[in-house]
């Protein structure tokens, strides 16, 4: 089993869950008080995309946690894979 071991990124991924998790309480409490539906799909958009954030940055973390742990790469080459995952959680970012 794989655990996140950057405990930076471990309190980055749990912050935007955090804040998920408001947002979902919020999206509840619209719907328990009879709110317009096109502001509550607004607010499920929003959730959606802090969900699929999240999980795109989880996926990043892993696998630069498990390239270096598999490479074991010197410090240029670990500034060099850290540039290119934040190049890469960019562009994916823009695709989904």
């Amino acid at each position: 089993m794989t655990v996140l071991k950057d405990a930076s990124a471990r309190t980055d991924v749990l912050n935007r869950l955090r804040r998920a998790e408001g947002q979902i309480r919020g999206v509840q409490r619209m719907i328990e008080e009879g709110e317009n539906c096109l502001q509550i799909a607004q607010q499920f958009s929003a959730v959606r995309k802090a969900l699929d954030s999240t999980y795109l940055r989880m996926t990043m973390c892993f696998l630069e946690q498990e390239l270096q742990v598999c490479v074991q790469p010197d410090q240029a080459q670990k500034e060099g894979l850290e540039h290119m995952f934040r190049d890469m959680e960019t562009l994916l970012a823009r695709i989904g």
